[in-house]
């Protein structure tokens, strides 16, 4: 039984580590896999009735901007549903709120090698919902209106779980970076949206996903990239 104990200690840190806090740091997924994801810990349950979801992001076109490539750009998945996705798809960013068919569709600028600031906002009460892409708004829609986000879920950056953290697909998954992935209860205004874009530092403290603080797991082929790469 020793022996078994040793070797699980040497071979968990090459699966899986769990840290505290991302602050200046960025998450690189170099190539399509099907077991490379990060788990992240929200400081609050995702029970929403509105959300402002914002992440900075660059991709590998080579991969990413084929025409029929579907992308995950942020996965909340409870046990019975896909809860919450962002996808880039078709030569559209979409959310997806407790579906995977019926989603909202935006033609707006799609990710590039270059790094892309961007963010999502919903609320229930109206449905009115928009992405905003290096701090330009789209057009509203109305999606989902008296919907609720519900909690129990996990939040998966990487890959597209088809059930409760598993089944993912190579060909969907994230190839490029993403960091500062930030979740707030509410609708932020434009201006402090803008604010996260500059990362001026100047606004409202996000009570559901915090970059500097929540906990994190990285599974697979997944690498932290200090501030100076950044």
């Amino acid at each position: 039984m020793q022996w078994v104990l040793v070797l699980l200690c040497v071979l968990l840190p090459l699966t899986c580590f769990c840290e505290s806090g991302l602050t200046d740091k960025g998450l690189l997924f170099p190539k399509p896999s099907a077991n490379s994801y990060v788990k992240l810990t929200p400081l609050n349950p995702l029970n929403l009735e509105a959300f402002t979801l914002c992440m900075r992001l660059s991709v590998d076109p080579n991969v990413v901007s084929k025409e029929a490539r579907e992308t995950i750009l942020f996965a909340y998945r409870t046990p019975d549903h896909d809860e919450l996705n962002v996808w880039q798809e078709k030569g559209n960013i979409s959310l997806y709120l407790r579906s995977s068919s019926e989603g909202a569709f935006y033609a707006v600028p799609l990710l590039s090698i270059f790094r892309t600031d961007l963010c999502v906002t919903w609320e229930s009460s109206t449905g009115l919902t928009a992405f905003w892409v290096d701090g330009r708004r789209s057009t509203l829609q109305v999606y989902r209106k008296n919907h609720k986000v519900q909690s129990g879920g996990a939040v998966i950056l990487g890959q597209d779980p088809d059930s409760f953290v598993g089944k993912f697909d190579e060909n969907q998954s994230f190839v490029g970076e993403i960091s500062d992935v930030n979740m707030w209860d509410y609708v932020l205004t434009g201006g402090q949206i803008k604010q996260f874009n500059e990362k001026l530092g100047l606004g409202p403290e996000p009570k559901v996903l915090n970059w500097n603080t929540m906990q994190y797991e990285v599974h697979g082929n997944v690498l932290v990239v200090e501030e100076k790469y950044k």
